[in-house]
């Protein structure tokens, strides 16, 4: 068996996922296109030696259709010779990705590999590849019968569950925003951030969703996001607490990995970074959807024998403010080392790119703290979850 480790990891900066946001002038093509070559350039690698690029995207439609990732790959000038793949698990499609990729290098099938991710949720509008569809079909409807509910409703039911309060969903928005706008401010992002050329020759560099003096006391103004009546019939726990606030951002964004075999890191004189010590994937009740990340953090908890308390950094997707609250109520670990430079409430979730994107996140903040172990996991729809062990070397 061969070690898959990290040589590096970029992303791109977040635009808001809207008309007029940082990057919507930008193809997601495009987008994806600069920020491999920013990967590219910063190895040193040869392009040519690279076996394959898996890619994760979610809405695989219109100017994200077609294989992105290998299209992306000719949009920057790179070897045809190299392969790709789209895959797609939903907000989990590119943390997949680096599952499959460390999986093919540790088998032996391949020594180098590019994983990467991208969205661009304001030219690709979320669920448009299931415009006008059922995609449930009568069997599903039949076992979830009165039927599946919407993210935002499960968000409700996690916070019902859980007995989180409005109150303490709205002071962990805040929280991602302080300690988003903290990194960024001090330069903790520099170094992850691969600036990005929009058509009109405009550079961005810098995240465009912290909002900086977010309290607790502003976002308590928000109105709630999901009220149905109908919902509340069929769910009387509901208390309708989840507000755009304490959500994810709708985001513009892409994120890009080079991982290779320990032995081709040694011959080619390349310094790992960091090296994958586990990986899980489970599924969990697709009507909660989003409580997932507790059974396989759990069993890649089992798998590797390390204990919650050894674990550094800990990167659970921000979803929804109740997603990681719940986790942290489960584990019961140190808050200070839950998502410390924010998470997607603050910076934003482009679906397809947030995985590669907490990964890159999460080794930079190990490298800055000198943390050892790193654990990310993410929720996904349909009651799934990805969750992977990273050790910093």
């Amino acid at each position: 068996m061969n070690d898959a480790v990290v040589i590096d990891a970029v992303r791109s900066p977040l635009g808001r996922g809207k008309t007029g946001g940082a990057l919507s002038a930008l193809h997601p093509v495009e987008l994806l296109a600069q920020t491999l070559d920013a990967l590219l350039t910063r190895t040193g690698i040869d392009p040519a030696q690279v076996e394959d690029v898996v890619t994760g995207c979610v809405n695989q439609v219109g100017e994200q259709s077609a294989n992105v990732g290998r299209t992306a790959w000719l949009a920057a000038g790179l070897p045809e010779h190299v392969p790709s793949v789209t895959v797609e698990r939903k907000c989990g499609s590119s943390q997949q990705a680096v599952h499959f990729a460390a999986a093919s290098i540790a088998a032996g099938h391949h020594d180098v590999v590019v994983v990467a991710g991208v969205e661009s949720m304001s030219r690709v509008p979320m669920g448009a590849n299931r415009i006008g569809a059922d995609t449930h079909g009568p069997s599903v409807t039949a076992r979830y019968a009165p039927g599946l509910v919407s993210q935002g409703i499960a968000a409700e039911l996690v916070a019902a569950r859980w007995k989180l309060t409005r109150t303490q969903l709205d002071e962990y928005a805040a929280r991602s925003h302080h300690l988003a706008a903290t990194t960024a401010d001090t330069g903790g992002f520099d170094q992850e951030i691969a600036p990005i050329t929009l058509p009109d020759g405009t550079v961005v560099d810098r995240d465009e969703g912290i909002r900086r003096g977010t309290t607790t006391e502003t976002l308590a103004g928000l109105r709630a996001a999901f009220t149905d009546d109908a919902m509340l019939g069929r769910f009387p726990e509901i208390r309708w607490s989840v507000t755009a606030g304490n959500s994810s951002q709708i985001t513009d964004g892409a994120a890009a990995m080079l991982l290779v075999s320990d032995r081709f890191a040694a011959t080619h004189d390349l310094r790992p970074r960091a090296r994958f010590r586990g990986f899980a994937v489970r599924g969990d009740d697709p009507l909660t959807m989003l409580t997932a990340p507790i059974p396989a953090t759990r069993q890649l908890l089992e798998r590797t024998g390390i204990r919650i308390g050894d674990i550094d950094h800990l990167e659970i997707n921000e979803a929804f403010a109740s997603v990681p609250l719940a986790w942290q109520a489960e584990f019961d670990t140190d808050p200070g080392r839950l998502n410390p430079r924010g998470g997607a409430i603050a910076l934003g979730h482009p679906l397809g790119a947030s995985g590669v994107r907490l990964t890159t996140t999460m080794l930079g903040a190990l490298e800055a703290t000198g943390g050892r172990f790193g654990l990310q996991t993410m929720c996904e729809a349909g009651g799934m979850a990805n969750a992977l062990l990273l050790e910093r070397i």
